[in-house]
């Protein structure tokens, strides 16, 4: 076997230290490309499909607002979505309810407030200020607001015997069944004289709007509005229950409309009411506080 010399192991070193360089050199030439092949393969099978596109129905959906319900709802409660469209529901738009005068009637049969010309209401019940009697009488007389005709219902209050208040409210009813509140010519009375009509308003007057009393169909968690002047008349009201109990001396009720009423001028009063099928209001308690009062007697 022949021997290889030193020149010849110096010539075999040098080939293959070149043939190593010219291995390596293409070997990083080819990474670039390697890992720009990948990556397109990559961001090839990545790619995310086109979104669906919303429907028109969800899309064009209207947000409406108003409080939410539970049993002992705050004064502060902020607005939640409301559960259909209603004329006097509380939203963050601006409250302009469109009256149509051709839409409303004086007949007011709504069940869980009907007003029949002649018809007298009386409650009693306490304060603190002492011993209240409210005594509420559907008269035959009717006014004429925003070109709506409504019925005049005289409210009279006397403490411990003695005339405090004297109010005549205006209510109309809509096609719907909703009973609107127009407004009320409102007096404190003290030695049977007239000494604050604070708390009147009339709907159309200095921006004032007419309100729900009491909507055509009551629903779990409704809030409207039942009066709007800003800084004198805001009272607020939200259905709480469609099957409450209780008793009065006019008798014993279950199946009753239960709301909460309030007004952000007074946040600190709060008051739960009663409404009856047929009869309409039977009791009203003041949720913090000693006012209750109770219907008595109904007359026709």
């Amino acid at each position: 076997m022949r021997q290889t010399t030193t020149r010849e192991i110096d010539k075999l070193e040098r080939k293959n230290a070149l043939t190593q360089a010219l291995y390596d050199e293409n070997v990083h030439s080819l990474v670039p490309l390697v890992l720009m092949v990948l990556v397109a393969a990559s961001c090839t099978r990545q790619q995310p499909e086109e979104a669906a596109p919303a429907s028109s129905s969800t899309a064009s959906q209207p947000t409406e607002h108003t409080h939410s319900a539970t049993s002992t709802p705050g004064p502060a409660d902020s607005p939640s979505p409301a559960s259909g469209p209603f004329p006097a529901a509380v939203r963050n738009d601006p409250y302009r309810p469109k009256i149509n005068p051709a839409d409303f009637t004086t007949r007011i049969d709504n069940p869980y407030f009907p007003l029949t010309p002649g018809t007298s209401y009386r409650f009693e019940g306490t304060t603190s200020y002492g011993h209240e009697t409210d005594t509420v009488t559907v008269t035959k007389q009717t006014v004429e607001i925003l070109g709506v005709r409504c019925v005049v219902v005289k409210d009279a209050v006397q403490t411990n015997g003695e005339l405090t208040e004297l109010t005549f409210d205006w209510y109309a009813q809509d096609a719907d069944g909703n009973v609107w509140y127009f407004g009320e010519d409102s007096h404190e009375m003290s030695g049977g004289v007239p000494t604050s009509s604070a708390g009147s308003w009339r709907a159309g007057v200095d921006g004032a709007r007419p309100g729900v009393v009491m909507p055509a169909e009551p629903k779990v968690g409704l809030t409207y509005r039942q009066e709007y002047l800003v800084g004198q008349a805001e009272d607020m009201a939200r259905v709480l229950a469609l099957h409450a109990k209780t008793d009065v001396p006019y008798g014993s009720f279950d199946q009753l409309v239960l709301t909460r009423d309030w007004s952000p001028l007074e946040p600190s009063v709060i008051e739960h009411k009663y409404y009856a099928k047929g009869v309409g209001l039977v009791t009203e308690t003041l949720v913090a506080g000693v006012d209750v009062s109770k219907l008595v007697s109904v007359h026709a």
